[in-house]
């Protein structure tokens, strides 16, 4: 489906709008790209309302609306969501109530995901941590805010990710007051299977729009861990399993293509302004120390000291088939052989360019290249201040 590039948008501060800062920037698509001219009408029509107001709109053209739209008022789970629907396939899906709300978000977002054909839409809208921060703070005096969002911080996102305090978040709240950022939000709708068209903040709300396209992603959701385990490509093409500290926000992983979409690559192969990224792990990148639990997969000999960075089987498909080929010929390495490099390679040519120069040497001369590799790699660290980002 052809989407026109976004651009990044602000919303003005007014009483009934919040405005999405750093690392939950809010990202304005277009519904106009949408094929489907009924469903097309409808969300250019609503674009601008607030819940309520789409609410009332969407009940005063309930029988226009019939044949295109079913909307799941005050649905909670999966089986009322059944129920609501009743065997109708819908073009687009209004979901009304929260999403922070829902006590078990995937499974509602996988069975959304059931009821839908290819191609059908899905419309849904949020609190994000963001907006909930800056209501928070509009809310209290000066002091009290501070102590307001540290505790709404720590007991609706802390407390339903950690073991310790799960059960009895989920046994008081029932899931339905956490707060999740608006990358997580995305993530959950990519797992679920959903492509996401159109997001924008309003009303204090955030809206998204996204497009079925496959079945939802098929494995263990993200535990919120500070410690994660990442699926890379090793060698002979090999899955291998390395572990990190947590540098992003739950669920990023899962929105790497749509980030790729519209981020530019930046020096040494990431993304430019990634705002998956957190503010924690901003820090450890730049001290090097979310690399720390990847001694144990050296230890265990999934990859080695020095060598092409373990990739992702996403970012691993951008690669030419004849890189693909060279990188699988190596065990990755925990000091990729870009930090070598006087000047940083900036693209995606300029990165492969580098690994060929390292992986050709390499499979010549093991040991001697990658002790000239290492101390290259040290003395651009310690003098050239070179970091991760």
């Amino acid at each position: 489906m052809k989407r026109a590039l976004f651009q990044l948008q602000y919303e003005i501060d007014s009483p009934a709008t919040y405005s999405e800062q750093g690392a939950e920037q809010g990202a304005k698509l277009s519904v106009d790209t949408i094929g489907n001219a009924e469903v097309r009408s409808v969300l250019q029509q609503t674009a601008h309302m607030t819940t309520k107001e789409l609410l009332k709109w969407l009940g005063a053209n309930k029988e226009g609306l019939k044949e295109t739209v079913v909307v799941p008022l005050t649905t909670s789970t999966p089986e009322a969501l059944r129920y609501r629907v009743d065997g109708h396939r819908p073009k687009l899906l209004y979901l009304t109530r929260p999403l922070h709300t829902q006590e078990n978000l995937n499974l509602f977002l996988a069975t959304a995901n059931e009821l839908l054909d290819d191609g059908a839409f899905l419309c849904c809208h949020s609190m994000t941590a963001a907006l909930k921060r800056q209501m928070l703070r509009k809310k209290y005096p000066w002091g009290v805010r501070t102590v307001a969002t540290a505790a709404d911080y720590l007991w609706n996102r802390v407390a339903p990710k950690l073991r310790l305090t799960h059960r009895l978040y989920y046994s008081l709240t029932h899931g339905k007051s956490r707060t999740f950022t608006r990358v997580e939000i995305l993530g959950r709708l990519y797992r679920a299977g959903f492509e996401v068209i159109d997001e924008q903040f309003r009303s204090g709300e955030y809206f998204v729009v996204a497009c079925k396209t496959k079945a939802p992603v098929d494995d263990t959701p993200p535990t919120g861990s500070p410690i994660i385990h990442l699926r890379r490509t090793g060698k002979e093409g090999k899955e291998i399993v390395v572990h990190k500290f947590r540098t992003m926000y739950t669920y990023s992983e899962y929105i790497q293509p749509y980030v790729y979409q519209y981020q530019h690559l930046q020096s040494g192969g990431k993304f430019k302004d990634d705002y998956r990224v957190n503010t924690v792990g901003r820090v450890l990148r730049r001290t090097w120390l979310d690399e720390l639990p990847m001694v144990w997969n050296m230890l265990r000999g999934d990859i080695k000291l020095v060598g092409v960075r373990p990739l992702s089987r996403q970012y691993f498909s951008l690669y030419t088939p004849e890189m693909q080929e060279l990188r699988t010929r190596t065990k990755p390495g925990l000091l990729p052989p870009f930090y070598y490099e006087r000047h940083t390679p900036e693209t995606l040519d300029e990165i492969q360019a580098s690994e060929r120069r390292y992986l050709e040497a390499y499979l010549q001369h093991p040991f001697r290249t990658d002790w000239r590799y290492f101390w290259g790699i040290m003395g651009n660290i310690i003098l050239n201040h070179k970091r991760s980002k």
